[in-house]
């Protein structure tokens, strides 16, 4: 299992795909690749809840007035209920995947040391988490160095862009695009995400 913790895993998986496609041997170099690390359990999941669809400004704004109010850990929000939440501007769908997850909370420890699949297994069976979500937690609070969730439209977008595609990838299309960069395709998340933020001038996802 591989897990990207450290410069040098960066480094790894950058020199991988540069050795593999000429595209990111080109343009690595001129990027710079965060860890985009986080903590495991509980609150990544709240954070990458919050974040579905909407802005990353959005999302950082909720998040702020979440933990201003304490509310950042599932016995707070179990013990606030769902009007707490919707006066920090969580929407009512979230509210109620957020009150269902914080009843179903799955063993966050075990996870830890579960497959890619088994984890998001795991966490798709939660309330309102789908594979997105569940890639999400595998590279930013698992470091999981293969995690790819090609359901990001930032993601699309970039990948448009740095291959000079006239049509934005589908989910299908960038997983397979990103076959030869395995297993380090969360390093090539990274990278288009930090192409996104150069070419767009604006964040595709949350840090």
């Amino acid at each position: 299992m591989r897990l990207i913790e450290t410069d040098a895993d960066l480094a790894e998986g950058a020199a991988h795909l540069s050795s593999v496609c000429p595209v990111w041997a080109g343009v690595l170099p001129e990027l710079t690749l965060p860890l985009r690390r986080r903590s495991d359990g509980f609150a990544a999941i709240l954070d990458a809840v919050i974040g579905q669809q909407i802005s990353v400004a959005a999302a950082g704004a909720i998040m702020a007035r979440l933990k201003e109010a304490g509310l950042t850990d599932a016995a707070a929000i179990r013990a606030a209920g769902p009007d707490a939440l919707r006066e920090c501007g969580v929407s009512r769908p979230k509210i109620r995947y957020l009150t269902g997850i914080v009843e179903n909370e799955p063993d966050w420890l075990a996870l830890r040391s579960a497959s890619d699949d088994e984890v998001a297994a795991t966490l798709v069976a939660l309330p309102g988490i789908g594979q997105w979500t569940a890639e999400i937690y595998l590279a930013f609070a698992l470091g999981r160095s293969d995690a790819f969730p090609a359901g990001d439209l930032a993601l699309q977008e970039s990948a448009r862009l740095l291959y000079g595609l006239e049509t934005r990838p589908g989910p299908k299309q960038l997983l397979k695009m990103a076959e030869p960069w395995q297993p380090w395709r969360a390093i090539a998340a990274r990278g288009l995400w930090a192409y996104y933020r150069v070419a767009k001038g604006r964040e595709g996802v949350r840090s």
